[in-house]
Order: C-alpha cells, then structure tokens, then sequence
C-alpha cells in the first residue's frame, strides 16, 4: 500500500512580514573562529512551479487553504508580476538558490500570451530567473521545431501565427531538459541533465538536475507535433541519468516531471491526504539516489514524503498547482564535512495578489496570508503584450443568459452546462458534413465564463475557455464503437472524465460498476444508441486521433475536416441575441 507523509514545513521569510532588525555592535569581540553560518549546515533553496500556462495576468482564481483557525479561506492569487515577487522573497530567503519548473509554462495560455506564440510567458520565466524547465505535454502543441525556437530564439515561422510580432525574440535564458524525448538519431530532444554548483571550498555543494515528460505525450498531443519522436519509460530514464550525475559530482538529485497526482479531503496545498496518481508507478520503480520530485501535470497542489519504495528511501515529493498561484520553497540542508543532505523541506507559498469578481460574488484579499505586491518590469512587460492584444481581447462577441462555471476536478471530470454550450456550438458548425452528435472532453475546458452584468461577452473570455485553436473532425462510428469509446473516458486507466455531449444526446452512468461497463444508459433525441448502426460525431482534432485517452476516435471513418473551435464557438453564441445557458443534465451520475 503507498505510503505518504506531510513533510515538514517551512515558514516563509519573516521579511515579508516584518522588517530586519538591527544586530548590536557593542559586545562584539574578536575571534579567531569561524562565524556560525560557516560551520553549520549548508543551507540551498530550490525554488519550484510548474503548470504555468502562460498565466500573464491574475486568472481570477483562488488557492483554498487551512487559515490557521479552523476554516478554510480562498485566497485570490497568481498573475506573472506577483510571481515574480514571491519568487524574489524567497530568493531572499535563501542567498544560495536556483529557480526550476516542472513544465506546461507555456501553451493552453491567456489570450495575451497565445496571440504572441508565448514569447511574453518565455520572457517573464527570464524575469523571474528560471533556470530548468521540464518538458511538458503542452510544450508540444505546436510542434517540437517550434519548441525549439522557444529555447533559441528567432523569428522562424513554423505555425499559422507570426512570431516575434512585439520585439525580436532572444529564447529562453533558461535550459529546457527532455531526458527521455528521443530524436530519431538517438540524442534527447534537449539535454536531459544539469548541474548547478553552490559555494567555493569545504562549503561547495552540486545538485543535478534531471528533467523529463510523459511517456504517454503521443495521447496528448496531436500526432503530426511530435512525429519522429520516441518517449521512453521515465523510471528507466531517471535510473540511467543518476549514476551519471553523481559521477559528475552531484551531491543530491533533483528530478523534475511533468507527471503527479491528487489528494482528497480538506484543501491545503502543503497537505498529502489519499494521494494517488500516475506518478506512483513511476516512484516505485527508482532506484536510490533521487531526492526531491518537483512534479506537475494533474493543477494539484502538494508536499509529501513517499516512502513506499523502500529500496529508493524517502523522496520529497512536491507541486505548485497551477497558473502561479503558488510557488514551492524547497530547502535542502548539507552537513559541511560530509556534503551528504541531511534534511530536506517544503512548503508551498501562496501568490495571493489582487482582489477579484467571479460568478458567485466578490473575492476580497484576506490577512491570513501575506499579500505580494508586483514587481515593476514584469508588470510593464505584461502591459505592453496585454495592450498589444486589448483590441481582439475586449471585442464583444454576444450574449449569454447567465454565468457558467467550470467544473470541479475532484471525482469525475465534467464538462457541466459550460460543456454542453461548446458541445452544441461544435455541433451546429459541422451539420453541413452530416454530424448528429458532437463532443467536448471536460479536461480541455480551462476556465469559468462569467459575463458581464447585462450579459455580454468577450472574444477574450471564449479564448480563455478554449486556447487551443484545434480543428473540428467529424467522423463515422457505429453505436458500439462510440459507447466504447465513451467508456473509455471513465475506465481505470487513468484520470476519469465523462464527454460532454451536444444536445439530444443523454448518457448515464455508475462509478459503481466495473470498469468498462459503466455507461448505463445512452440515447439521442430519446431513443437508445444501436450499436450497429452509423453516427457521424464531431470532436476537435486532439481527440480525434486519440487524445486524452479516447482512443476509440481513431478508428473513426470518413472524416472530414471542419472549422477552428474557437470560431465555431463565437459563431454560436453570436447567432442569437441572448444565448441560453444549457440547463439540462445530459450526464447523470447514479449516486
């Protein structure tokens, strides 16, 4: 059975909440010792995020936390600024330092930043002093050639979008590592390793830095981005680059993945409770010599200690959530004559920022966590992109009835009524090629869409709902193919989502039942599927070739290539003068 613990926390720097006091110089004397920093431990931070997402602004969410006195609070937080504040507290904190990340810094981005191929969300990770980034799965969505161009720089076109629009852009200052992306030839994709040496002398300390993705990127990432690319186990990987980084002087080992898992229970991103996910097999199966995870992928927030692979000994094993709301300091203590790592801790920092106005009310800042304020230069640099893309961002492109959360993600994901919204406008879009029936996976729906008090809404509100510009397909399948295929969205497998359908289409089913036979019940327009018989189904591109694990879509025939989604959207609500928000349930859960 896995076992996890909370690893013990650290509080963050007392100067952000009270300043430095004076140290009296009047009962100094002279010694010949040496001061009492330098014959203690050595003391480095890593400071870590992951699943930044090109998040320039405040994303208008909240982190839900433990206040301390019994309740629990939501804290409004993230934006690029306020980053780059709590990462300069932290900085502060620990003089010896480094600033990593464990991937999707870019990709599935604000409006701000996609219009501009992320070059702004490149530009403030150098900012803010990245120096490892992990290849993530959505580093991948326009190609591996255009990824590397977000490493070196320049302004060749390799999407339908023009590069370097605002300035000339430099690349990352930072190293991407894909230690097991494997190029045809044989070499990675980037370096899968790094070093960083802290201190001079007795008190020189060097941590290695191993960097990876999924194994499973090829479903997750349209195939044509990453042809010719092989992704190798990413246990095997790590245990190759360990013995190498030690050789090379490593003192500790640092792995940073783009893989993770989810907690239950109460809120708190310091917390571990039932953790479980798809980053286990793969802890299970390292050998020793890895120290600390810094992990991603899952938008979960976490510390623990993972002691069930008793071979590897304890792993901390951490995550900052999603969007930089948060930010993990990590402290890594040296004994100085051994240079072994004698202690190792975490804690996840809250990057609460501005107030905001959601679909339920008011979200006001709060005292049980410290305030950042942000920094200047990433403000100023954020403005010029944000006002460089105000105009298409603030066009008004219709009306809907009311305001349409986004879903959960504990349990089973759930498009909602926001789901069947996008589901209906994919399907009007592709009629004209025989659709009856059309498809949203809940996990690709990013954020709320709130309306203006009288209704309206904003390009810039749809975009943030749906950033991936992904092509519509439909296609043929026979009733047995599509419940097969929907079934596997709540399958063991993996993560569980149940397709939002377009209107008509009703499918019921029970977590209860035994994987593959959950779907208990589906019809369209109030008669049962038959198996045997054709539909023609809509999905954007991504899931047409087996995304997210419908692998099903692949087998699809007769397909035919349809709109953008993010035009068939504005199209849909453009259509009417007042949208109606979908209030019908068509995925019932049996309870």
């Amino acid at each position: 059975m896995t076992s996890f613990r909370i690893a013990r926390i650290t509080p963050l720097v007392a100067a952000l909440l009270v300043s430095a006091c004076a140290t009296p110089q009047g009962h100094h004397q002279a010694s010949d010792q040496p001061p009492a920093a330098a014959k203690g431990p050595i003391e480095i931070g890593v400071i870590a995020i992951n699943d930044f997402h090109g998040a320039l602004e405040p994303p208008k969410q909240t982190v839900d936390a433990p206040d301390g006195k019994g309740n629990e609070v939501s804290v409004p937080a993230g934006g690029a600024a306020w980053l780059a504040s709590a990462v300069d507290a932290l900085k502060a904190e620990h003089p010896e330092h480094v600033v990593v990340a464990a991937g999707d810094l870019t990709s599935a981005s604000q409006l701000a930043s996609s219009l501009y191929l992320d070059e702004p969300s490149v530009g403030v990770m150098n900012r803010i002093g990245l120096e490892f980034n992990a290849v993530g799965n959505h580093e991948f969505d326009r190609g591996w050639q255009e990824l590397k161009r977000l490493q070196n720089g320049g302004c060749a076109k390799n999407t339908r979008f023009e590069p370097c629009q605002l300035e000339q852009f430099e690349g990352a200052h930072y190293k991407y590592l894909a230690a097991s992306t494997v190029m045809p030839d044989g070499s990675t994709l980037f370096p899968g390793t790094g070093l960083k040496t802290f201190g001079t002398g007795d008190r020189k300390i060097t941590i290695g830095f191993i960097g990876l993705s999924l194994k499973t990127i090829p479903t997750l990432v349209a195939p044509d981005r990453v042809a010719g690319l092989k992704f190798e186990d990413e246990a095997e990987t790590i245990n190759r680059a360990v013995p190498a980084l030690k050789a090379a002087g490593a003192d500790a080992v640092v792995v940073l993945i783009h893989q993770g898992l989810r907690t239950k229970g109460v809120a708190d991103p310091n917390g571990c409770n039932e953790a479980a996910g798809d980053i286990q097999p793969i802890l299970d199966h390292l050998n020793p010599g890895v120290d600390v995870v810094v992990s991603g992928h899952t938008h979960w927030a976490y510390i623990c200690n993972y002691t069930a692979n008793a071979a590897a000994g304890p792993i901390l094993l951490t995550s900052a959530g999603v969007y930089g709301k948060l930010v993990t300091d990590i402290t890594l203590d040296f004994d100085p004559a051994t240079h072994k790592l004698v202690n190792k801790q975490a804690h996840n920092v809250i990057v609460q920022s501005e107030a905001y106005t959601s679909g339920k009310g008011p979200v006001p800042t709060t005292t049980a966590f410290p305030q950042f304020q942000p920094r200047a230069d990433v403000s100023a640099y954020v403005k010029r992109y944000k006002d460089a893309s105000l105009q298409l961002v603030e066009r008004p492109i219709g009306h809907l009835s009311g305001p349409m959360e986004k879903e959960g993600e504990g349990g089973v994901g759930n498009g909602g009524s926001l789901g069947a919204l996008i589901a209906d406008s994919q399907l009007a879009a592709t009629r004209k090629s025989g659709a009856q029936i059309a498809f949203v996976n809940p996990f690709g729906i990013r954020t709320s869409l709130v309306p203006a008090a009288d209704g309206t809404v904003t390009f810039g509100q749809i975009y943030a709902v749906t950033p991936f510009n992904n092509q519509m397909v439909t296609m043929t399948l026979t009733g047995a193919q599509l419940r097969a295929t929907i079934e596997q969205g709540l399958d063991d497998s993996g993560d569980k989502q149940i397709l939002s359908p377009s209107q008509g289409m009703k499918i019921a089913f029970d977590m209860r039942r035994p994987s593959g036979s959950r779907i208990t019940a589906i019809s369209l327009d109030g008669k049962p599927i038959d198996p045997k018989k054709s539909y023609r189904v809509s999905v954007v591109n991504f899931l047409a070739e087996g995304g997210d694990g419908f692998a099903g879509f692949k087998d699809g025939t007769d397909r035919v290539n349809g709109p953008i989604d993010i035009e068939a959207f504005e199209d849909w609500i453009a259509a009417v003068p007042v949208r109606q928000v979908p209030a019908e349930d068509r995925t019932p859960q049996a309870k």
